[in-house]
């Protein structure tokens, strides 16, 4: 059920930012009364699952959900039908209208999918405002990944700064580390300052370890849910237990309860909890999976959070802002990617499904679909041949030198384009694959 909530939701996304990309090119194309041949979501190659003539304009849907596309007369573009441009240029063409127009054709579907980003990010911030966990208030400290426990961190270790700078959450000291490259933690352990010195390679070693958080809040565990048909729900544990334990070993944290419980696999325990400030047993079996079926409570609970409330106004320049610095933080991570353990890091369709909620979540959907409109219009500036960035700097050549480039070489150019996009499509998905399947 999680695969399906989590690829309905991708399929929904991308719908959404596909057609809005292309109707970005559609709304200046007919503008300038250029003629659109097609308006399609996903690629439709020998069928289409749904089509409709309306005036000059087929539009439809495709059975290949790669992305979406408009065929506009007189471009040399994915469709490859050069038969029309062996033709005289009408007026209604593309290649006939003036360089500016054609400039302003191109860049559409990347500026609205930046400004559907940034507009998405405003209304989230204006229906739900910003709640954030500040490291100052980590009660009970962090919890470190392996990779750097090796490197001198303990659970449990209080954040104070890092290099220079006192981070607002654990997102923000993240980042300082991964892509600001700061290597020093000034940390509080057993009420002493100490500095943790991290390798200057520490990027390397956590990509090439998959380590998809270096740290996140050390938190109580304080049964919120009980799933029904659980072993959990046939034993006496009640919602409100607060577990501290697994039969002698004490595990007064959620992280030492899933390190112990995971020993216990099809085995019986017994569950010390704290209940009405008394301590109960309660013996109950583990599954294969090493789960008894409880949920823990969110330490938003117990632990303080600072929010921004924002009304309609205040939400937009604000909204503006959270896209700006998302867009140039992607931009920065950019150089992670260029290593051995950032390559094996690309992903396709698979990577990006699993980042979205295993349940129903709007805030969680709106967040993450404008955090993707506005990778994607990074991803379709870049002066790649195929994409929208290719043209756009062959029109750059144009607009400089009043020559058009040679119908040829922008024939080469979009397939040379076209085959590294469908390269690296078969690589990032082919990564997908190997995760799942292998080691």
């Amino acid at each position: 059920m999680e695969i399906l909530i989590k690829a309905a939701q991708l399929i929904l996304s991308l719908s959404i930012l596909v057609v809005l990309h292309e109707f970005g090119h559609f709304l200046p194309a007919k503008l300038f009364k250029t003629r659109v041949e097609k308006f399609y979501l996903f690629f439709n190659p020998w069928f289409s699952l749904f089509k409709k003539k309306v005036g000059e304009t087929e539009y439809g849907i495709g059975w290949l959900p790669l992305g979406g596309y408009v065929k506009i007369a007189g471009m040399i573009d994915e469709s490859m039908d050069k038969e029309q441009l062996n033709k005289p240029p009408e007026e209604w063409e593309f290649r006939s209208k003036p360089t500016w127009q054609r400039l302003i054709i191109m860049v559409g579907g990347v500026t609205v999918n930046l400004l559907l980003g940034m507009a998405i990010y405003s209304m989230i911030l204006f229906a739900w405002g910003k709640e954030f966990l500040p490291v100052e208030n980590l009660k009970y400290g962090v919890v470190c990944d392996s990779l750097l426990l090796k490197h001198g961190f303990q659970d449990g270790d209080k954040i104070l700064q890092v290099g220079n700078l006192k981070p607002q959450d654990l997102t923000e000291l993240n980042k300082s580390i991964l892509i600001k490259g700061e290597r020093q933690v000034t940390i509080e352990r057993s009420g002493e300052k100490k500095i943790v010195t991290l390798p200057l390679n520490i990027e390397e070693e956590l990509l090439e370890n998959r380590v998809k958080s270096l740290f996140e809040p050390r938190i109580l565990f304080i049964v919120d849910t009980i799933l029904p048909g659980t072993p959990a729900a046939q034993s006496e544990i009640s919602k409100n237990d607060k577990i501290i334990g697994i039969n002698d070993v004490q595990t007064p944290f959620f992280n030492d309860f899933k390190s112990e419980i995971s020993k216990h696999k099809n085995e019986k325990i017994t569950v010390v909890v704290e209940r009405n400030e008394e301590i109960k047993k309660v013996e109950v079996s583990v599954s294969p999976e090493g789960t008894i079926g409880v949920g823990n409570a969110s330490p938003f609970n117990y632990l303080e959070t600072k929010k921004h409330e924002y009304n309609f106004f205040e939400s937009i320049p604000a909204g503006i802002s959270y896209g700006t610095n998302v867009l140039v933080g992607y931009v920065q991570s950019m150089k992670l990617l260029f290593s051995s353990a950032g390559v094996k890091q690309l992903g396709g369709f698979g990577t990006i499904g699993n980042l979205f909620s295993p349940v129903w979540d709007w805030q969680s959907f709106w967040n993450l679909t404008a955090f993707i409109s506005i990778i994607l219009a990074f991803m379709n500036i870049l002066p790649i041949p195929a994409l929208d960035g290719g043209h756009v700097i062959f029109l750059l050549y144009e607009l400089i030198t009043r020559r058009k480039p040679n119908e040829k070489v922008l024939e080469y150019a979009q397939i040379a384009g076209m085959a590294l996009l469908f390269a690296l499509l078969i690589f990032a998905n082919g990564n997908d694959i190997f995760r799942l399947f292998g080691k």
